[in-house]
């Protein structure tokens, strides 16, 4: 008997989401072996479509940037020396070395696009209540989107649609009807809005910038009209991202932090300290600053259909590059650097899409961003698959030789 319309699909989801049936870490030494005899809604909702759970992916540290070093970290299947992403980064690997179908992850400042970008798969970060995140580890509450990744767009709106909706059990849930996600992949695209912000585009490294020239001039063929836009002032605003996340993280470990601090590693014990220090004055400002950026943003948003961004303004850290950056010695601008391009969109609760879009000289890959209006992910969806209609990047296979030996 056919269960529904993922039916016998092989599935791996991020070890925030609970399940009855396997203990869930969250990434960190101080879970390990926690077990609760219910999955969260996500899980319940595929294996109620008919999926198969294979099991959990490794993940960094609470879902934020540093993987515990007690905890093992996953390799990039492409190139074991380059950064799989944060903080997703098991289902990133999973996924593009063919273990599984499509993987769960997580996204508060980019963490389902990050290893989408850095691993070569298409990943969904929906908006902002369209999935339940019942039964998932939180990192910040205002932030926290759970979505689904995958090879393809194609198959990204098959996850997607069988976890859409309301659900009782998280009164954040928006009670929005649920698309035909995967009827929306043969929609046509012709004469939709692509936003581009220029600004953006000029900041990046020379091989990103290729490939980001090279996605647009794919998707101005398929019909798609290039506006150029210009988004706010980011002045302030991905410390206003620091600031929010860091005191929601705070909330999120109130029962183990800082009674059991001697427990926690490097990475998000060194974030939880300097949150500390956030002053309710501080959050408040912070506060009114994303409330400014939302405005802002949807002036920028409403002539166009969609937004187009890198995900990364370089190509993707080697380990030792993002070793030493975790450590502070990398020399950029802190966390707020390496979202700039991403967290933006956590903070308007906007949906937005990883797309393959090529290689670095490497040979790892590099990924391309849409964001869409709220709700709206049938477009992204539509514009995504018609891009992987023309194009091959999203069916590249990494050599796994290395890994058998």
């Amino acid at each position: 008997m056919k269960r529904g319309p993922l039916h016998g699909v092989p599935i791996a989801v991020k070890d925030l989401c609970t399940t009855h049936d396997a203990p869930t870490a969250a990434g960190m030494k101080i879970n390990e072996g926690y077990r609760t005899d219910t999955d969260c809604t996500v899980v319940a909702r595929l294996r109620q479509a008919g999926a198969v759970l294979l099991g959990k992916l490794a993940m960094t540290e609470g879902a934020f940037a540093g993987h515990h070093p007690q905890m093992k970290t996953p390799l990039n299947p492409w190139n074991e020396t380059v950064w799989t992403g944060a903080s997703s980064s098991g289902s990133g690997a999973a996924t593009a070395a063919g273990l599984c179908y499509g993987s769960l992850g997580s996204d508060t400042g980019g963490s389902i696009r990050f290893p989408s970008h850095s691993c070569g798969v298409t990943g969904l970060k929906p908006t902002w209540g369209r999935i339940s995140r019942a039964g998932v580890f939180r990192l910040a509450d205002s932030l926290d989107h759970v979505g689904p990744m995958c090879r393809t767009a194609e198959d990204c709106a098959a996850m997607f649609a069988a976890m859409a909706g309301p659900d009782a059990r998280d009164p954040t849930a928006v009670a929005v009807p649920v698309s035909d996600y995967v009827g929306a992949c043969g929609a046509p695209v012709r004469g939709l809005r692509l936003g581009v912000d220029r600004a953006a585009l000029a900041e990046l490294d020379a091989e990103t910038g290729a490939a980001m020239e090279a996605a647009l001039s794919v998707l101005s063929s398929l019909g798609l009209r290039i506006v150029e836009v210009s988004q706010p002032d980011m002045e302030g605003l991905m410390d206003a991202w620091n600031a929010i996340c860091g005191t929601e993280t705070l909330v999120a470990h109130a029962e183990t932090w800082p009674a059991r601090k001697g427990e926690y590693g490097p990475v998000l014990a060194g974030f939880l300290e300097a949150s500390e220090k956030v002053s309710g004055t501080d959050l408040a400002a912070a506060m009114h600053r994303r409330l400014v950026w939302e405005g802002g943003f949807e002036k920028t948003m409403q002539d166009v259909d969609m937004l187009f961004l890198p995900v990364l303004g370089r190509t993707t850290y080697d380990m030792d590059s993002w070793n030493a950056y975790l450590a502070g010695e990398g020399g950029d601008d802190g966390i707020g650097d390496l979202v700039k391009h991403t967290a933006p969109t956590d903070m308007t609760g906007s949906p937005a899409m990883c797309l393959p879009a090529g290689f670095d000289k490497r040979g790892a890959p590099i990924g391309c961003q849409l964001i869409g209006h709220h709700f709206d992910e049938a477009t992204l969806l539509a514009v995504g698959h018609a891009f992987q209609s023309v194009t091959e990047h999203h069916v590249a296979r990494p050599d796994l030789t290395p890994f058998r030996a």
